[in-house]
């Protein structure tokens, strides 16, 4: 079964496909993550159920003639439509109950949200069906702490069981996608034995996924793996699965890259993407991790180059805010405002 194929059964088995965005900076690492960037509510897990919610409805549309660069649009990219939406970990609002939180995403202008794993199944779904809000996608919540590289054994079951947990809950919301950040490189871990755990892991969930009709997309972030685009489709072909691919991170990579330039490389494997600026400028003066202390739009991201490369590359729809500023109404609806500003619609 090929990628595009594996596409339409997972829109099938899942009922429907939403992305939401996802939780915390992925940039940052365990130890500098702000609060709640990478660890949710850790209540028990919900058993599965049968949930599923209706197709998304379209939040814009790119004309079929131009790319927002002005670039004729390519083939396939004519009547793309694109879904605004937002990482859950990145809606502020402390003090406000889940259902609070979908209303003001749905009322600042998203169509979706990208709920973390191991929530509260229900009153995540609840609040999402009273509000109108898809699922675009599911972060999953414990990839940090049982990182599929850890030379312990136990860590690495614990993160496989919660992958799978992930792979449930995408299900149960009805969307097909799942973020994984599959280990981290450092001291105590090489980076072939990252390669080479990571790998067995995934061999092992696999079989799940495309079962569920769900992708795993590998997130480019800090954690010192994965660093090149031809690195990182040497990684995700190695699987020869449609169920695996990249959830690239257009921010994330301004380090060390151009996020135009690796989108055309790994043209064909992008599972979802995150919209997150960045600023080089700040980054050298102030510390890496400065970087992202700029508004959306106001970075150094070629925001015109990078929407003509996913207008070429991405088959999806989906586009979600990774990005601080959605502390209150207020700020969901600017950065609302800005997603369609880069976007060109």
């Amino acid at each position: 079964m090929n990628r595009r194929d594996f596409i339409k059964k997972g829109l099938l088995a899942a009922g429907a496909a939403s992305l939401v965005p996802l939780e915390g900076l992925a940039a940052f690492t365990p130890e500098t993550a702000p609060e709640g960037a990478f660890h949710p509510a850790k209540g028990p897990t919900n058993a599965p159920q049968d949930g599923r919610i209706s197709p998304p409805e379209a939040e814009a549309t790119v004309p079929a003639e131009t790319s927002p660069a002005g670039e004729k649009a390519t083939p396939g990219s004519a009547g793309r439509r694109f879904l605004k939406s937002m990482m859950w970990g990145m809606i502020g609002m402390r003090g406000s109950s889940v259902l609070e939180k979908c209303e003001a995403l749905k009322a600042a202008g998203f169509t979706g949200v990208e709920p973390y794993s191991h929530q509260d199944r229900q009153e995540m779904l609840e609040a999402m069906r009273q509000t109108g809000l898809k699922a675009s996608s599911v972060c999953n919540a414990k990839h940090w702490s049982y990182p599929l590289s850890s030379p312990d054994s136990g860590i690495r079951r614990q993160g496989i069981d919660a992958l799978h947990t992930a792979i449930e809950d995408a299900r149960f919301y009805g969307t097909d996608a799942v973020l994984l950040v599959p280990g981290i490189v450092n001291g105590e871990v090489s980076y072939d034995q990252c390669w080479t755990r990571t790998t067995e892991c995934l061999k092992e969930v696999l079989p799940a996924a495309e079962h569920a009709g769900v992708r795993i997309g590998i997130e480019n972030v800090w954690n010192n793996f994965l660093l090149s685009p031809l690195e990182t489709a040497r990684y995700i072909d190695q699987f020869d699965s449609p169920a695996i691919g990249a959830y690239f991170d257009v921010g994330n990579v301004m380090a060390w890259g151009w996020p135009e330039q690796w989108t055309d490389i790994l043209a064909g494997r992008i599972v979802r993407i995150h919209l997150k600026d960045f600023s080089r400028k700040l980054a050298d003066e102030k510390g890496r991790g400065r970087g992202f202390d700029v508004p959306l739009g106001e970075g150094e991201v070629d925001w015109p180059r990078v929407m003509a490369s996913l207008l070429r590359n991405y088959d999806g729809n989906w586009l979600t805010i990774e990005h601080q500023g959605g502390d209150t109404p207020e700020g969901l609806a600017e950065l609302s405002r800005r997603w369609d500003r880069i976007t060109g619609i």
